[in-house]
């Protein structure tokens, strides 16, 4: 349950609904999801978080389905359901096959259980791995 209401357009302020009018602009479907409602209480909040996610989400040196992959790993790694879910959705819509999915769930288990060790055991990190 969220811990306050999810607004409606008709809710919202102008400042609010056109940062959402910008979203589905740029994403070219009339959805939006959850997470915007949720941060249209703060439209200053909704814009800068909305402006950053373009800026980052961005083609560039990574591609786009690389991208939701690592906002996969770290949704999983940070306990954030509602990202897994979103992520792995859009993921998807990219392009990943489920043995993609399968196999990247592989390596964030893995990472996991290494992590783990690792701290447990307080292992010093190799000299020629510092930068």
């Amino acid at each position: 349950m969220a811990t306050l209401p999810l607004l409606s357009d008709e809710e919202m302020n102008p400042e609010a609904r056109a940062v959402l009018d910008d979203i589905r602009a740029t994403r070219g479907s009339d959805f939006i999801n959850n997470f915007w409602r949720a941060l249209a209480h703060d439209p200053a909040l909704l814009r800068a978080t909305w402006e950053r996610l373009k800026v980052v989400m961005a083609p560039g040196t990574l591609d786009p389905l690389t991208k939701e992959m690592l906002y996969i790993a770290v949704s999983v790694a940070n306990g954030c359901e509602y990202c897994v879910h979103s992520h792995t959705a859009a993921a998807r819509a990219k392009g990943m096959t489920p043995a993609q999915h399968g196999e990247l769930l592989a390596v964030i288990g893995m990472a996991a259980q290494t992590n783990a060790l690792a701290s447990a055991l307080q292992v010093p990190v190799d000299e020629v791995f510092t930068a």
